[in-house]
């Protein structure tokens, strides 16, 4: 077991970030016309905008939220809020947006698997990865039930000791969920699935996200006659 443990969160999450970088370096580098999201608003713009809505907020928060909440290390916050209550605001904002995230994947992959014109345009990575990311969040917000039962942080703690452990080449990682639960070990490993499959799929896009979209106007676009 010890093996495994250290196999799946010692070793995994740099096979699946080595693959992350140098297979995203060579997409961009071979592939660079397979390199967009691929939208398929023009085909069925029908619960397109709710679903994009919802699933890129809730995206955007759980993303900054995992990055900020793991790898800042506990002294810079332990000043100002203590591991209880962080993981307190950790769970009201990832519930929030992990909702909003699932509504909204739920709508674009029912849209891509039951519309004929959206579905004939969908690669089967498409329809994988979106997928997998909804199975990813669903993972995360079941994760919820069982952090309510542990509100010191400690868990939370250990959680973060891992990240930094792996991201920061700090050595023993897995060794920091010997204990932690199932549930949040099925979490951790599908996240680094998504990230060993990420350059072979739509959303290497994120690598050029156009952060001026945000302060633009709307394209205005007129119709035949």
């Amino acid at each position: 077991m010890n093996y495994l443990n250290e196999l799946l969160f010692g070793l995994y999450p740099y096979v699946a970030g080595t693959v992350f970088l140098i297979g995203s370096l060579l997409r961009f580098d071979h592939g660079q016309y397979t390199w967009k999201a691929g939208s398929s608003q023009l085909l069925d713009r029908k619960r397109m905008r709710l679903g994009s809505n919802l699933f890129h907020i809730g995206i955007l928060v759980i993303l900054v939220g995992h990055l900020v909440g793991l790898l800042t290390p506990h002294w810079v916050y332990a000043p100002f809020i203590s591991a209880g209550h962080k993981q307190v605001l950790a769970i009201l904002v990832g519930g929030i947006a992990g909702v909003m995230c699932l509504a909204g994947g739920m709508i674009l992959l029912h849209r891509r698997l039951t519309n004929p014109r959206v579905r004939a345009s969908s690669s089967r990575a498409d329809i994988f990865i979106l997928a997998l990311l909804m199975v990813q969040v669903s993972l995360g917000l079941l994760t919820i039930p069982f952090a309510m039962h542990h509100l010191d942080g400690g868990v939370m703690l250990l959680l973060a000791d891992w990240a930094q452990s792996i991201v920061f080449f700090k050595g023993g990682a897995a060794e920091h969920l010997a204990e932690v639960g199932g549930i949040y070990k099925l979490h951790i490993l599908v996240g680094l699935t998504i990230i060993l499959v990420f350059p072979f799929t739509r959303l290497v896009h994120v690598w050029s996200a156009p952060l001026g979209y945000l302060g633009r106007r709307y394209q205005v676009v007129r119709k035949r006659g």
